[in-house]
């Protein structure tokens, strides 16, 4: 077998449509688009959200609430339990990120009181919820905020 012989399976192509070629193509005249209108003429889009002159959704639906995405931070979410595994004293973003337990070092970090620490770590971090803070310095450690 050769690349130069493969041919599709019978029946799974198809011939395409030549429209506009005359009559006895059977797609000539108005070669499909109908008769009149916006979508017979030349330069016509159906765009998704257009819909036919009528009010769209988009501006019917009454806008409510708040959004605060400009302002929101989103947090990275480090557990104590994760830390346990981490064999360097002084933990920052660089080796949080070097280890794994987060994507982007640049990105804010925050600290969660889930499982136990049994060792002393030092933690830069941008947040910590009050209960890692408890369990960190009970095991002796320090958690600095960035």
């Amino acid at each position: 077998m050769k690349l130069g012989n493969l041919k599709p399976a019978s029946g799974s192509t198809h011939s395409k449509k030549r429209v506009g070629r005359g009559h006895g193509s059977g797609l000539g005249r108005s070669a499909g688009r109908g008769d009149k209108g916006y979508h017979s003429r030349s330069g016509s889009k159906h765009r998704p959200w257009f819909e036919g002159g009528q009010m769209p959704l988009h501006r019917r639906v009454p806008k409510r609430g708040f959004s605060n995405f400009l302002f929101k931070k989103e947090y990275q979410i480090v557990n104590i339990s994760d830390l346990e595994n981490v064999d360097v004293q002084d933990v920052n973003p660089t080796i949080l990120k070097e280890k794994g337990l987060i994507k982007y070092a640049l990105r804010p970090i925050k600290i969660l009181g889930n499982g136990d620490l049994n060792k002393k770590i030092n933690i830069t971090a941008s947040a910590f919820s009050s209960s890692a803070v408890k369990k960190i310095e009970k095991a002796g450690g320090t958690a600095t905020k960035q």
